[in-house]
């Protein structure tokens, strides 16, 4: 239960991180950011599974860079549901989804360490 909650507030934090550096993503607050985690991880769970066993092939072709496409674009759907969470531009969408891949790297690594 402890990983979980430290999962969740590291990538509510990557939020707010990405939201200081890129134009067009915005998190007006920290509330809005937790929930924006937590429906990003519900779509990412769901229409994310779906979507990245139909784009397989191509990211199979790409070395999986193709999933960055994915999950910028859960990411620009989520900011759609949440209010105080926007994605304006697709750029916007793929830094924030790079930030998320990062964060999970860093979460294994330090998980394993």
């Amino acid at each position: 239960m402890l990983r979980l909650l430290l999962h969740w507030i590291l990538n509510a934090l990557a939020l707010l991180v990405v939201s200081h550096f890129v134009d067009g993503f915005i998190v007006s607050n920290v509330v809005s950011a937790f929930i924006a985690v937590v429906v990003i991880g519900l779509f990412n769970a769901t229409l994310g599974l779906f979507l990245k066993i139909i784009t397989l092939p191509l990211s199979i072709l790409t070395f999986g860079i193709f999933f960055l496409v994915v999950n910028a674009v859960i990411l620009w759907f989520s900011s759609k549901f949440v209010p105080g969470f926007a994605v304006t531009t697709f750029k916007a969408a793929s830094w924030g989804a790079g930030a998320g891949c990062s964060t999970y790297a860093v979460w294994i690594f330090w998980g394993r360490g």
